[in-house]
């Protein structure tokens, strides 16, 4: 990564349009209203079925198809996605160019290969059969069906418009037949896209039932009279809106709407910074882990500030704040958030003003909801262990975020250009970055720079 990057007059384009996202969170709220109303709503409209709001995992499923709708109408109808050429979609060739059901075939019984190995990894693991993961399961087994069945038409239907047929899941199923013109490097490629899909996908769907009931259930009568309460209902909507807009860019991957996965990272150092982070490893690491414990012994923000409305107030209306930062960095991608992925480029929201909001948002919500320095014992060896543990913490994030440029840097000359550009003008970006030149020597006339 060179400092020397020729830095851009301007801001480059985002692949993203801010609107995907908004009508996407619209979608949400509204299907949050309609979900706590549900009993007024059946009323008026006398439909059968019992008088109570919405909180079951079905309703919180529902809610993900609500949501898609709206932006995959968007994406196709306004932002007219389907006709960029980063699809690799030409439509013209649907008039000329013949079915190759060798192609077609072989690209079909990679995947159908590809989604019988992953179920066979869900069965194994046994983290997979326990807690809120039962519940994902059951939906993956629904939405696999149907993918097995869609898959014929849609992979032969694609395979009629696209530039190149034979992609990553073509070489996979030509590995599998024993062809001799398949590429290594291509089934390598298959393999990362499909571990990110199956691994956070899983994760994602297993979380979205318990927000959402955390949010349809939320008790709102000491809503503005109580700032832990404004805190905690608050949060809870925001992480939701980061929870299912997430798992929609999981689901939604598909080359028609320019949000397939071009490349999984290749970096081991990025899969490990990730994964560290999820479950099944997170339970034991980050945390309350045993590795990483930062909140042994704490007592939250607002044991410190009990007693002190206008602090409590200050203070709940930061780490909303903090939090609805992370939402929108989730959001701003619209259908084509996930992790360890290449999906274009993003630069608008707040990708405007630091190439890592999601990251800075998290961590410095850390440090002022749990505030690790304090704890209720007194033990000065339980303070500095938390804030040591949670530094730990903030240096793996920084990790991801180094792995993460080092992947986009190498893929795309757009992101080249917005990484040197966020570098001399952004925010919060640019003079970190200068601050970090400070201390980093240089090698003749070109040296690494962190990332901010």
């Amino acid at each position: 990564m060179d400092r020397n990057l020729p830095v851009p007059d301007r801001r480059p384009t985002s692949d993203v349009s801010p609107a995907v996202g908004l009508v996407g969170l619209f979608a949400l709220l509204a299907w949050v209203w309609i979900a706590r109303d549900w009993a007024g709503i059946a009323d008026y409209w006398n439909l059968p079925g019992p008088r109570e709001p919405m909180v079951g995992p079905n309703a919180a499923i529902a809610g993900l198809v609500f949501i898609t709708i709206p932006m995959v109408a968007w994406s196709l109808f306004l932002d007219k996605v389907h006709r960029r050429p980063s699809t690799g979609i030409d439509w013209s060739l649907a008039k000329t160019r013949k079915p190759d059901l060798e192609t077609s075939l072989t690209k079909i019984a990679g995947l159908w290969a590809t989604w019988a190995i992953l179920v066979a990894l869900f069965c194994l693991c046994r983290w997979y059969w326990s807690g809120n993961y039962v519940y994902a399961l059951k939906v993956l087994a629904v939405m696999g069906a149907a993918m097995v069945v869609l898959s014929v038409p849609y992979v032969l239907w694609l395979d009629r418009v696209m530039k190149n047929p034979r992609d990553h899941a073509w070489h996979f199923g030509a590995m599998l037949f024993m062809r001799d013109d398949w590429d290594a490097g291509e089934v390598k490629k298959h393999w990362r896209a499909w571990i990110i899909k199956g691994f956070f996908g899983a994760f994602m769907i297993s979380i979205v039932p318990v927000n959402f009931a955390n949010v349809v259930n939320a008790d709102l009568y000491e809503f503005l009279s109580n700032p832990v309460v404004f805190a905690v209902v608050l949060i809870n909507l925001l992480f939701l809106v980061d929870v299912m807009v997430g798992a929609v860019g999981y689901i939604v991957t598909l080359r028609p709407l320019d949000a397939h996965i071009r490349s999984g990272n290749p970096f081991l150092g990025g899969w490990l910074a990730a994964l560290v982070c999820y479950p099944p490893f997170v339970w034991g690491i980050l945390g309350n882990g045993q590795v990483m414990s930062y909140e042994h012994n704490v007592g939250q923000w607002h044991y410190w500030l009990d007693g002190n409305q206008a602090v409590l107030w200050i203070w709940a209306g930061v780490l909303v704040f903090l939090t609805a930062v992370y939402a929108w960095a989730t959001f701003a991608f619209g259908i084509r958030f996930s992790n360890l992925t290449y999906r274009g480029v993003l630069t608008n929201g707040p990708y405007h003003f630091t190439r890592h909001p999601a990251y800075l948002s998290k961590n410095l919500f850390w440090w002022c909801s749990v505030m690790p320095f304090l704890v209720v014992n007194g033990s000065m060896t339980d303070a500095i262990r938390n804030t040591f543990f949670l530094l730990c913490v903030n240096g793996i994030y920084y990790w991801r975020a180094r792995t993460e440029e080092a992947h986009l840097l190498a893929e795309d000359e757009k992101y080249r250009e917005y990484y040197a550009w966020m570098g001399a003008n952004g925010l919060i970006t640019a003079p970190l970055s200068r601050l970090v030149r400070l201390f980093t020597p240089r090698a003749g006339t070109a040296a690494a720079q962190p990332a901010e």
